[in-house]
């Protein structure tokens, strides 16, 4: 589980438990977000949708934080989606209630900032990984990074999430797997 949930259990006492059935859609790309998800059970994907081509860029399993913070914070339209991949778990938090709750609490304002600081790292990350890595980088820091993921992540997700096709995510599995066993 996410430290921010573990270190602060005034999180888990505020907002509301939720479920969702798979293929919900928390946040449409272009709203205005009002809520903050903490996944208890489940997966969550963020996404835009990129010439009709949807795109993932991040996945969100038990313990994580989900929400567009910058629509949240600033009244901006999200950039992008997010959807649920599994039935999931949530508790749910109105921006309101986390507001207030951040306003009271120094600690969680602390630790939530932290979060914040994080998720920008992971995002400049994956940007610079897009610029500097190839497809077959991109798996293997992916696997590194989250060996469990395709288990847990329909492959198709996590071919738009390294940005190529599901058949370029089959091939290079399979010459990863090659590999592996020579070696």
């Amino acid at each position: 589980m996410n430290p921010i949930l573990l270190e602060y259990p005034k999180l888990l006492q505020t907002g509301r438990i939720a479920f969702f059935k798979k293929k919900t859609t928390l946040l449409n790309e272009g709203e205005i977000c009002h809520r903050v998800f903490m996944i208890e059970k489940g997966c969550v994907r963020s996404w835009f949708n990129h010439d009709g081509n949807d795109v993932t860029f991040q996945f969100f399993f038990e313990g994580d934080i989900v929400t567009s913070f910058e629509s949240l914070k600033n009244d901006l339209p999200a950039l992008y989606n997010i959807e649920t991949l599994t039935e999931v778990r949530l508790r749910v938090i109105s921006k309101k209630e986390l507001f207030d709750l951040i306003h009271r609490d120094l600690e969680i304002k602390n630790s939530v900032d932290h979060y914040i600081t994080e998720r920008l790292y992971h995002y400049q990350k994956l940007f610079i990984s897009r610029i500097k890595n190839n497809p077959q980088q991109r798996y293997v820091e992916l696997l590194n990074e989250n060996p469990d993921i395709f288990e847990k992540v329909p492959h198709h997700y996590i071919a738009t999430y390294l940005g190529i096709t599901p058949v370029s995510l089959s091939r290079i599995r399979t010459k990863n797997k090659s590999s592996i066993n020579i070696g």
